[in-house]
């Protein structure tokens, strides 16, 4: 049993990325399978909103098309949509103290390695190497040459980025700057 994060199914859903040959093979495998395979509400929302993004996205997607690829996961016999359960504060409480410093944009990862904790479920199929924070989890690169293997590699780029140029995770964002005479 495992977790697949928002960036492999944005990297399945996107024909224009270098990774999405290998992500949609996967993605489809995990489809027609019964065995067990997750994903949260959250992952799912973070793929409606990065696949739709019209400002940062050079091929955004529409929302209906954006559903209809959720809806075709949805409908596999094996995938299960992790919530929480009457133990997730404890269990929140717990990783929070057992891993310090999360803030901001770590949260919704966090959300996410809490879901698994909870679920009893260890790895996860991701790009994003901020899950190596989790001490609990085994974070597994699709892109290797079996997605089973028990190592990662860094994190890729954003499937749908207007450019591909590497950008520091750790860089805020520049507002644009405003039309003259808009204030």
């Amino acid at each position: 049993m495992f977790v697949v994060d928002t960036n492999v199914l944005l990297y399945a859903a996107n024909g224009q990325c270098a990774e999405h040959d290998r992500c949609l093979r996967l993605v489809s495998e995990w489809r027609e399978t019964e065995a067990t395979w997750c994903v949260t509400w959250g992952i799912l929302y973070e793929f409606l909103s990065v696949s739709t993004h019209r400002k940062e996205t050079a091929h955004a997607a529409s929302l209906s098309d954006s559903w209809r690829f959720i809806d075709g996961l949805l409908q596999s016999p094996g995938l299960q949509v992790l919530t929480e359960t009457d133990r997730h504060s404890a269990i929140v409480e717990a990783t929070f103290a057992e891993v310090p410093g999360l803030s901001g944009r770590h949260l919704h990862d966090a959300h996410t390695a809490i879901l698994m904790r909870e679920h009893g479920i260890s790895r996860i199929v991701t790009r994003d190497t901020g899950f190596h924070r989790f001490p609990f989890l085994e974070v597994i690169d699709p892109l290797t040459g079996s997605w089973e293997l028990h190592e990662s590699r860094p994190g890729g780029p954003n499937p749908y980025a207007r450019t591909r140029l590497a950008k520091s995770p750790r860089r805020p964002r520049v507002p644009a700057s405003r039309p003259a005479g808009r204030r």
